[in-house]
């Protein structure tokens, strides 16, 4: 038997403040996401950022929680997408292959779909990062060889762990389908102004240190995208969301952009988010509730959320590949 396990971030168990200040504890007390000394972290996480945010983050996690309408569940988007994702590439991937889904933070736990594996003879890791950032696959990776060092009982399954896709010709034809349906002839028909690329940011201090570069990463995902798009450099941009605090994260950011488009004359956007497989609080309330609302607020006019891969079919063939390769 083969072994698939497919590793997200995570998410809280329910959106209520409990829950998810449970969950903001274990992530931002994770050493790989806010890389400060000890003492430090500990004091700014739990004494600062937790007790600020965890009400306003609940809010927002409300705001997108799915209400169980068919075809979907009930539950966080995150999760119900991962999930759905992991039955479509088992059925893809036909007998022979056993596919689990683990949680970096939350629920369900890697140690958990680990443990469901622990029989099989070859076991593929994809963390489901297109880009490699410390923060995300890098946790993720340590976090699965702690886990899979416990288990000295197997008899020494192949393991291969796919550390980022960001160029993986599959990865990039599925997000350009998916990005291709939602503007069709819209820059032909002079109805879109510009397609905005909206990537995951990080502290600029996080890159200096970093190889693979995170930011170099995204910039050819956006460039492959708009090669398979056949769009011209002015017709995208790139930009970068999600920061939190005064230390500087990647530039630019999203939310900056967003009113100097106003600025040129745009007023007809539509935006992705690629350094996301799996729509989640990143891009369902981020981008299109609160970017569409500033957009709005600016005067803008159109503004089309383009949804991420979720089981687009073509997604998961080329899954299926990378686990095949």
């Amino acid at each position: 038997m083969k072994g698939v396990l497919l590793i997200n971030l995570g998410t809280p168990d329910d959106c209520d403040p409990k829950s998810v200040r449970r969950y903001l504890k274990q992530f931002l007390n994770d050493p790989m996401v806010v890389d400060l000394p000890g003492i430090v972290r500990w004091f700014l996480v739990n004494c600062l950022v937790i007790p600020r945010r965890y009400k306003n983050s609940a809010e927002a996690y409300q705001k997108i929680w799915l209400k169980g309408n068919l075809p979907l569940e009930a539950g966080s988007p995150l999760l119900v997408y991962s999930k759905a994702m992991k039955e479509a590439l088992a059925i893809e991937l036909g007998a022979g292959y056993q596919v689990e889904l683990g949680m970096r933070y939350g629920n369900p736990n890697i140690r958990t779909a680990v443990q469901k594996l622990k029989g099989c003879d070859t076991l593929s890791v994809l963390p489901l990062f297109p880009q490699y950032a410390s923060a995300a696959t890098g946790s993720v990776i340590a976090e699965f060889l702690k886990v899979a060092s416990k288990f000295a009982q197997w008899n020494n399954p192949v393991v291969r762990i796919q550390e980022n896709f960001y160029q993986d010709p599959g990865f990039i034809a599925a997000y350009a389908h998916v990005i291709q349906k939602h503007i069709q002839e819209d820059f032909k028909n002079k109805k879109l102004d510009m397609l905005l690329l909206s990537y995951h940011g990080l502290p600029e201090r996080q890159l200096r240190n970093s190889t693979p570069c995170y930011k170099t990463q995204c910039f050819s995902t956006s460039d492959a995208l708009a090669n398979a798009l056949g769009l011209s450099k002015n017709q995208y941009r790139v930009s970068f969301q999600s920061r939190l605090g005064r230390t500087p994260w990647i530039k630019p950011y999203t939310d900056l952009i967003l009113p100097e488009f106003i600025q040129q004359g745009i007023r007809n956007i539509a935006i992705a988010c690629p350094s996301f497989v799996a729509d989640c609080l990143e891009t369902l309330e981020e981008i299109n509730i609160r970017a569409r609302e500033q957009w709005q607020s600016l005067g803008g006019n159109a503004f089309t959320f383009i949804p991420c891969l979720n089981t687009e079919p073509l997604w998961i063939k080329a899954m299926a590949k990378m686990v095949g390769e």
